[in-house]
């Protein structure tokens, strides 16, 4: 290459030359006879959504004179050139597999340089290689900014790429953020109705009245075009998530089925975007607001609007599993410790979990070791009998329950059908036994054996990955939501991936009510009641000043049922009287054998919030750590304690119960109201538990009879 120095015309020709020969311009395929032009590619996606169309001898042209890896070098596209160069194109029977490589590198390397970043969303730009993106200038939203922290952990963890043989990603997502909140506010003059005492429809239908910024249509527009699945759309306000107030769960989230016209698309999209600012001002909002001494007008809400992790089943649409984990485990059992964490999960949407549903409980580090299916009863008792998926009908418009457009089935509807595999197990009643698969007649237990057990599906590593990392990066412990999609059985069998793990939410696990201060933990033992060496649970139980407690210098062991049956009537005026207790018994609570405790049913004891398994001197039994009611104490967090005072477990002050005043009493059954509440706390990390004398214990003759 040649250029006249003395060329009145210097400057354009250096130019000429740069951008033609270094690499600098768009990269022009040529014929390699004739010299003359085929095509002209400019930017990276442009040699992505071309490159098969490269001729063979262009091809090996180009690569064998390192023009492809020259024109990536010049755009600093260092990893791909590398690769690039380093390759060796030998003949023109390879031009497929180079193009596939080449296809394959700009995949990856646009995956790559995508995560970890939120993008300005640029309707030119964003296409199924965009992971990430905002619209507006303002806040991402307390969600929004958990999920850019998670999608930073994936880029810096490049083993998601392939956990075992699935993918740990986000879900693609696009956030409005508080500033469109702002405007859509004030262009509509909506605050002074919001504020008002106007009912929760009322603020919905003023909502769905109103416009969003004209902008944002050529924008979701431009979503549609890459997205061909439902879509969530999840409230993100600068509140949720924050690391001092738990606003997880208050506002709404809309899901909203595919449709393939795109103004009707962009209607759903629309009505549900202003149905989550409208969740901003509904009455329980409002009521939240002022017990966290929050100013509700000062709320700004971004908005998160994701991909809906599943496939369609027919009419419905659902994924395989979805879940919850917590790096901290305040109730383990068996060899399980604190610090090992914990997760749920259940079969389709996790409406099923935050409704408080049978989901299974497991810990990552013992997966093969599940409470709810170590017996045949657990089994077919404490597991999920129905799902949650999101139906294709809206035509009744949006409702102020987020949920309206969500269908619930029973499992066995899809007994047999491939959504359940790997998750079902099939009961075998002629036998009394589970099998592992989803054929046969019998009904469907959904167990997970064949992934927690069999290891059929890395979904306990994975969620370990996740909860260790997030704890690590977060610096403190973490709560996690994912979801997940199996790839059906002739997939699996054909070698393609085991399917994908979307990890859709990070928060930190702070909440004040989990402080237990150390005064409570180590008073001394003239002012305790009860102390627990193993008790489950965590934090501090307030406003209890009641203990119903058998009598341990009367008790008799053949008369449990009738103990059950006395404490059964305790609790119901408990409950209609919208108080709380603390229950205390020998043997095992709920046990289905009455020689071994008191054999009765959670809804006989639901307003006890702590319960205490307590030796006697000739009656010991080997506690059963509140296992029968396992289900019931995790979701409503009850506090459950085991003490052995005989042995020198613990602590059981019954001299001193005795000697309060009874509000009932009979020959087996004592209930004591204490003048002021029980100081009682938990650390679930080191399994410890107190319950202290009130410090102004007063004569409670006055208060009425139960």
């Amino acid at each position: 290459m040649f250029i006249d120095k003395n060329s009145k015309k210097l400057p354009v020709d250096l130019g000429d030359a740069i951008m033609g020969n270094f690499g600098f311009g768009d990269f022009v395929i040529k014929d390699p006879d004739t010299g003359k032009e085929i095509m002209r590619l400019s930017t990276l996606k442009d040699l992505q959504k071309h490159v098969f169309e490269i001729p063979a001898k262009s091809l090996y042209y180009h690569a064998s004179s390192n023009d492809i890896s020259r024109w990536l070098y010049s755009r600093a596209m260092f990893p791909i050139a590398e690769v690039m160069k380093m390759h060796r194109f030998c003949s023109l029977d390879e031009a497929d597999a180079v193009r596939q490589l080449i296809f394959d590198l700009i995949v990856k390397y646009r995956k790559m340089k995508n995560r970890g970043v939120v993008a300005v969303f640029q309707k030119d730009r964003f296409d199924h290689y965009s992971n990430f993106a905002r619209i507006g200038q303002g806040s991402l939203g307390g969600k929004g900014r958990g999920l850019a922290f998670v999608d930073s952990i994936i880029k810096k963890n490049p083993v998601c790429d392939h956990f075992g043989g699935v993918s740990i990603s986000i879900p693609r997502s696009v956030v409005l953020c508080t500033d469109i909140f702002d405007e859509f506010m004030a262009e509509n003059n909506l605050y002074q109705l919001a504020l008002s005492n106007a009912s929760d429809r009322e603020i919905l239908e003023a909502f769905l009245e109103a416009k969003l910024p004209v902008r944002l249509i050529e924008d979701f527009f431009a979503l549609f075009e890459v997205v061909d699945r439902p879509l969530a759309v999840r409230s993100s306000s600068l509140l949720e998530d924050s690391h001092y107030q738990p606003f997880a769960g208050i506002y709404a989230t809309y899901m909203i089925p595919h449709v393939k016209d795109p103004y009707r698309m962009l209607k759903l999209l629309s009505d549900a975007i202003k149905g989550v600012y409208a969740s901003v001002f509904y009455a329980d909002s409002k009521a939240y607001m002022n017990a966290t001494r929050n100013v509700i007008d000062q709320e700004k809400m971004a908005i998160i609007i994701q991909e809906v992790v599943g496939e369609n089943h027919g009419y419905l649409y659902f994924p395989s599993f979805a879940g919850v984990g917590r790096s901290l485990n305040y109730y383990p059992t068996g060899d399980e410790q604190a610090e090992d964490g914990v997760a749920q999960v259940a079969v389709g949407l996790g409406k099923y979990i935050v409704d408080g549903g049978a989901s299974l409980r497991f810990s990552s580090r013992h997966p093969d070791k599940v409470l709810q299916t170590s017996t045949i009863e657990l089994a077919l008792r404490d597991t999920q009998r129905c799902f949650y998926a999101l139906g294709n009908d809206i035509s009744s418009g949006f409702d102020v329950d987020d949920s309206f457009n969500l269908v619930r089935r029973n499992i066995s509807d899809y007994a047999g059908d491939s959504a359940l595999d790997l998750m079902v197990s099939t009961y075998d009643a002629d036998n009394d036994m589970l099998i592992d698969n989803n054929l046969g007649h019998g009904r469907r237990v959904v167990t997970f054996a064949n992934i927690l057990r069999d290891k059929a599906f890395p979904l306990a590593p994975a969620v370990d990955f996740m909860l260790t990392q997030g704890q690590q990066a977060m610096g403190r412990p973490v709560e996690i939501e994912f979801a997940g999609v199996i790839n059906d059985s002739n997939a699996r069998r054909a070698g393609a991936d085991k399917g994908h793990i979307y990890w859709l939410q990070i928060r930190p696990i702070i909440d004040r009510k989990d402080m237990v201060e150390d005064t409570v933990l180590n008073a001394s033992d003239d002012r305790v009641i009860l102390r627990s060496n193993t008790a489950l649970g965590h934090g501090a139980i307030d406003a209890i000043d009641t203990v119903v407690y058998v009598r341990p210098s009367d008790f008799d062991s053949a008369a449990t049922r009738d103990i059950a049956a006395e404490i059964a009537h305790i609790n119901a005026e408990f409950v209609r009287q919208d108080r709380n207790y603390i229950l205390i018994g020998p043997g095992r609570w709920g046990t289905s054998d009455p020689a071994l405790g008191i054999p009765v049913k959670w809804p006989e004891i639901s307003a006890a919030r702590l319960i205490a398994e307590a030796s006697l001197g000739d009656y010991r039994i080997e506690p059963s750590q509140g296992t029968h009611f396992f289900q019931n104490l995790t979701s409503f967090g009850v506090g459950y304690f085991t003490v052995n005072p005989y042995s020198g477990d613990g602590i059981y002050d019954t001299d001193y119960l005795d000697a309060q005043p009874a509000e009932y009493e009979s020959a087996h059954v004592r209930v004591v109201r204490l003048s002021a509440p029980m100081p009682i706390g938990i650390d679930g990390r080191r399994g410890i538990g107190v319950v202290l004398k009130p410090t102004d214990t007063q004569d409670n003759t006055t208060i009425p009879n139960i």
